[in-house]
């Protein structure tokens, strides 16, 4: 069932990688095509079957394609827009949707009426597409951010994309999509890479992490993501990070004052909450899976 005739991927990592190949592996393109500007990964991407071909610039890689994803870093995202023509279908799986409205009004003038904002929620702290994979986006959710003068049959041939990769699209405002993101991803993001850096700046910092069980291992695992996407995301997203993450410091001073207090109470009844909002979270995915 190929649905499209050429996919065009620019940035060719771990998202737009798993693309690629999940388009290829569910037969859904006659040609997918990939320009990277690294391209240390290109050659890798062809002899895997990821892609059918590589291109050496971005107008080569869209000429002629019914579908153009850009999966590259949020704030690179202007500069590629600048060599798409706005008349093709684009989509993009960027985290922080508002830049991406700015992007192509800075570009276009408007947003392009075959424009569909995606962001698939799904990843890996791995990077780069050695480690795409082709089913990464099964029981996912997919979120568009359309406005109203969104091409209908546009929107739909994302979202049809997306369902047939496996996902579940849902559909919310730019503004609604970067507050939650802001809370549900970079925020842990932030506290990951800030908790890291903070025992690795310590003189016992070997020591430290020797002794490292499995719940500093689990927390800090998405530490190990791609720095240079998640410096774009804090940076474009900024408000609203610093939004959530000075709830969180709220929070967290409100913890330290119960510690320092001896307040074993009120100090449990803090963590008894947390554990039962993190039990309805996990009977929730339990129940998708």
């Amino acid at each position: 069932m190929r649905v499209f005739s050429r996919v065009a991927i620019v940035g060719l990592g771990l998202i737009g990688g798993s693309v690629a190949a999940a388009i290829q592996k569910r037969k859904l393109a006659s040609h997918v095509v990939a320009y990277d500007q690294l391209g240390g990964g290109l050659d890798l991407a062809v002899k895997r079957g990821i892609i059918d071909s590589a291109a050496p610039s971005i107008t080569e890689a869209v000429s002629g394609a019914d579908l153009v994803l850009i999966a590259v870093p949020v704030l690179t995202i202007e500069t590629i827009l600048r060599e798409i023509p706005p008349d093709v279908l684009i989509t993009d799986v960027g985290s922080v949707k508002q830049h991406v409205i700015d992007a192509c009004e800075t570009v276009y003038g408007v947003v392009p009426k075959t424009m569909v904002p995606g962001h698939p929620i799904a990843g890996s702290e791995k990077h780069g597409v050695a480690a795409a994979n082709a089913d990464l986006f099964e029981h996912h959710k997919v979120i568009l951010t359309p406005n109203a003068d969104t091409d209908a049959e546009s929107l739909e041939r994302v979202r049809s994309l997306w369902q047939d990769l496996g996902a579940t699209v849902v559909e919310m405002s730019v503004s609604h999509h970067d507050e939650v993101l802001a809370q549900t991803s970079h925020l842990p993001h932030l506290l990951a890479y800030a908790l890291v850096d903070t025992l690795s700046a310590q003189g016992d910092s070997m020591e430290v992490f020797q002794y490292a069980a499995g719940g500093f291992r689990d927390f800090s695992r998405i530490a190990a993501s791609d720095p240079v996407m998640w410096r774009d995301i804090f940076q474009a997203n900024g408000p609203a990070v610093i939004a959530s993450l000075d709830r969180f410091l709220t929070e967290l001073g409100d913890i330290r004052e119960l510690i320092i207090a001896g307040d074993t109470a009120g100090l449990e009844a803090a963590l008894q909450r947390a554990k039962a909002a993190r039990d309805h979270f996990s009977k929730l995915n339990d129940h998708r899976d």
